[in-house]
């Protein structure tokens, strides 16, 4: 009776262990469908350069790769956008500027940098492929544009040099010259 009791008792505890290490197995896949992109998109490869990814959809090819390139350009004006705030941001608070018109002089530095049109912008990776969509054949384009990082630096410095107010906050303390050799490192 021992022996029965003791082997069943193996059995169930066997069975437990085998019962609960299955579940770890298993996988959860995602609901939906993966939508492609090229295997490139996304990437920052290259130290001197800032890439921004656009796509666009259209009948025509030329417009297809146009859309695709108006919004990595869109993508780029962002990006510098919260690359400014942020180094301005870091650098007001090290001066200690609370004065409200160097503020809203900031906030127009940023806006002006984030607008600018940077020289040296070089188109780097492009897919186009046709593709079903309703109403028919359409091209769809992926885009990747690379903008040198001394032409947002060079905007930047010469917007802030602009603004007398501001340039003279940021020169009369240390952080503007720790802000140009930041500058020169990004």
């Amino acid at each position: 009776m021992k022996r029965i009791l003791f082997t069943l008792m193996i059995m169930s505890f066997t069975m437990l262990i085998l019962g609960c290490g299955s579940n770890k197995d298993q996988d959860v896949e995602p609901d939906g469908q993966l939508v492609y992109r090229p295997a490139w998109w996304g990437t920052q490869e290259e130290d001197g350069f800032v890439c921004t990814y656009g796509q666009g959809t259209n009948l025509a090819e030329n417009s297809s790769m146009n859309s695709a390139r108006a919004n990595a350009l869109q993508e780029a004006a962002q990006y510098v956008e919260m690359v400014v705030q942020g180094m301005i941001k870091d650098y007001e608070e090290e001066a200690g500027v609370n004065d409200p018109t160097v503020l809203s002089l900031t906030s127009s530095v940023v806006r002006a940098v984030a607008n600018a049109k940077f020289s040296g912008v070089i188109t780097g990776k492009v897919e186009t492929r046709k593709v079903q969509e309703h109403g028919g054949t359409r091209y769809k384009t992926w885009i990747q544009l690379k903008i040198p990082r001394d032409e947002v630096n060079k905007n930047l410095m010469n917007t802030i040099r602009n603004e007398e107010s501001l340039y003279n906050q940021f020169k009369a303390s240390q952080s503007f010259k720790e802000l140009d050799e930041q500058l020169e490192k990004y």
